[in-house]
């Protein structure tokens, strides 16, 4: 299974509406000095694990990520967050990474993180997911 950052990085480049691809415009875990307009996924801590205690390891583990939009133009970063929600929110019954993605919905945002030293805007979501 992989790490739920790995998982939403896949999801996000394989919507091409969404003009994301990965080491390019979108990164994971690190966000790079350029480019600036850029989107980085972050995991983040989740809820425990589910403790059925199923010999079969299908407990469900409820992992979350920041998604977070850096970019020249506030409102053209917000809208590309805004657009990522749209498609992330309620994504369900989906395999990715080895892992069925039961749910996926957004908790928090777009919201403005802050300007960073070079004054661009900084924008987050937070997404909880649900997985085994």
């Amino acid at each position: 299974m992989s790490a739920p950052s790995i998982d939403v990085k896949d999801m996000l480049v394989a919507e091409s509406a969404l003009n994301l691809e990965f080491a390019v415009n979108l990164f994971i875990g690190r966000e790079p000095a350029t480019p600036v307009n850029c989107v980085t996924i972050f995991d983040t801590p989740g809820f425990p694990q589910s403790l059925s205690l199923d010999s079969a390891g299908s407990d469900y583990q409820y992992p979350s990520v920041q998604i977070r939009v850096r970019n020249v133009k506030y409102t053209d970063g917000w809208n590309l967050l805004n657009s990522i929600v749209q498609f992330l929110h309620s994504r369900a019954g989906e395999t990715w990474g080895g892992a069925l993605y039961t749910v996926i919905y957004c908790v928090s945002g777009p919201a403005l993180l802050d300007w960073d030293d070079n004054n661009n805007a900084r924008i987050i979501s937070n997404f909880n997911l649900q997985r085994r």
